[in-house]
């Protein structure tokens, strides 16, 4: 199966099965799903969490309770701003400067709370959480189709502030595992040279170390992105090589 046709199977199912969560539809977006507080508590139980202090988490719903989580440990989270849309492109969450840890990494309330910053204050990233809407056991993702997840992930390569061995971890509903012993795709997902792997699969029923065998970029992938696109996100345009002076 395609990439779209594993979404749209995956998007039907948690709608029809009702375990989607608000937002609705669960269509066209990353998914949030009953049980996403039980698998962000799982998570919390895994051993790159406790060795982490620094999380880059995305902005989706079902990993709010990761957020929340991360928060509450004490661990500094960074959010990406909407569509890599500024040039400092990350929100800062630090859990010592904040009034309402429970509040702030909400999207809705992000920015009254963060700190804008460039990827070059970020520093280094100890773990990764990606939102998924579907996963293999061994780690192959599939994200909604715009490929920002795996932009984030490649800028922050590219600077350095993660490496080979920055664990990559996703939460997920049972039903969007492909392969798994619920999901509702019986197949493998296709992987392209950019996307990111994932280390852990974790549900609310089970944490998988998935000892995935895709390899995971390396940086941003210049030749793969159009003009008009790198134009469109500013880290990215005062990044590319062998710019014009006047671009």
């Amino acid at each position: 199966m395609d990439k779209q046709a594993i979404r749209e199977r995956v998007w039907d199912a948690l709608e029809e099965r009702g375990v989607a969560r608000f937002p609705f539809p669960p269509h066209d977006r990353i998914p949030n799903f009953e049980g996403a507080g039980t698998a962000a508590e799982r998570l919390t139980e895994t051993p790159v969490w406790d060795a982490a202090e620094t999380v880059k988490a995305n902005p989706d719903a079902p990993q709010l309770p990761v957020r929340r989580a991360a928060l509450r440990a004490g661990k500094t989270v960074y959010m990406a701003v909407p569509r890599l849309r500024d040039e400092r492109c990350f929100y800062e969450l630090d859990p010592e400067e904040l009034d309402n840890v429970e509040a702030a990494p909400a999207v809705s309330n992000v920015a009254d709370h963060a700190r804008q910053v460039g990827p070059e204050a970020v520093g280094s990233v100890d773990l990764v959480v990606s939102g998924s809407v579907a996963v293999t056991e061994n780690g192959a993702r599939v994200g909604k189709g715009e490929g920002y997840s795996d932009l984030e992930y490649a800028v922050l390569r590219e600077l350095g502030l993660v490496t080979e061995d920055t664990p990559v971890a996703t939460t997920v509903h049972e039903l969007q595992v492909v392969g798994g012993p619920e999901g509702v795709v019986d197949a493998t997902a296709p992987v392209d040279a950019h996307d990111v792997p994932m280390d852990w699969v974790v549900t609310p029923e089970r944490a998988v170390a998935t000892e995935t065998p895709h390899a995971r970029p390396t940086g941003v992938d210049w030749d793969a992105l159009a003009d008009d696109r790198i134009a469109e996100m500013p880290v990215l345009a005062v990044r590319r090589p062998n710019r014009r002076e006047d671009e």
